[in-house]
């Protein structure tokens, strides 16, 4: 029986979205912006510094900047925010997944869930996309300008690319790891409507 859903999705598919409104249906809590929050508490720094690493590869330019602020004004805050990298974001969000998923009932959004939970049989696995106009859509309709949604469209994913490939070896998206792969073009309820239906279907033939 399935106790967690994780969601994979490409920038501008309406992912936050459509898995709260899962999460509601269900009844199960959802971890998006949670999620973050609770890495930040388990590793005891401020929750901004995890919105940076997450799903992002530690870049040179970052090293540098790490750098530069020690023996500044940096010095004075906690060691633990000094250090904190997608490395240790890494290690601290698997930590904290598993221990997610152990409680159950939970639909998790992104920060590589489905990586981290690959081998529980007890988490159904989904990936949402869309086409390129209805992601731009989907961003302007939360207020972004079209240069801005464009920049985020071409920018966000890439990175999410790069992290996957190097904390995982694998390409993103893994189409092997997911149970469904789904187009949101078709509509919210709908998405949630045939997540449902594909998770009890294999549910009963589990049973």
């Amino acid at each position: 029986m399935y106790r967690v859903i994780t969601i994979e999705r490409e920038y501008g598919s309406g992912a936050a979205e459509i898995a709260r409104k899962l999460a509601s249906q269900l009844g199960w809590r959802l971890w998006d912006r949670e999620l973050t929050a609770e890495i930040a508490r388990v590793a005891n720094v401020d929750p901004a510094s995890v919105s940076f690493c997450e799903e992002r590869v530690d870049s040179k330019f970052q090293r540098l900047v790490k750098v530069f602020w020690r023996g500044s004004y940096e010095r004075s805050m906690p060691l633990d925010h000094q250090t904190f990298d997608p490395d240790r974001m890494v290690r601290v969000g698997e930590q904290v997944m598993q221990e997610i998923a152990d409680e159950g009932n939970a639909v998790i959004v992104g920060r590589g869930a489905p990586y981290f939970l690959r081998d529980r049989s007890d988490v159904f696995h989904v990936f949402l996309y869309a086409p390129r106009a209805e992601k731009l859509r989907r961003i302007q309709d939360l207020g972004t300008r079209l240069h801005e949604a464009e920049d985020m469209v071409d920018t966000v994913d890439r990175e999410r690319i790069e992290f996957v490939k190097y904390y995982f070896g694998a390409d993103w998206p893994t189409r092997s790891l997911y149970h469904m792969m789904l187009n949101t073009v078709v509509g919210d309820e709908n998405v949630i409507s045939m997540i449902l239906h594909g998770m009890r279907a294999l549910e009963a033939q589990s049973a």
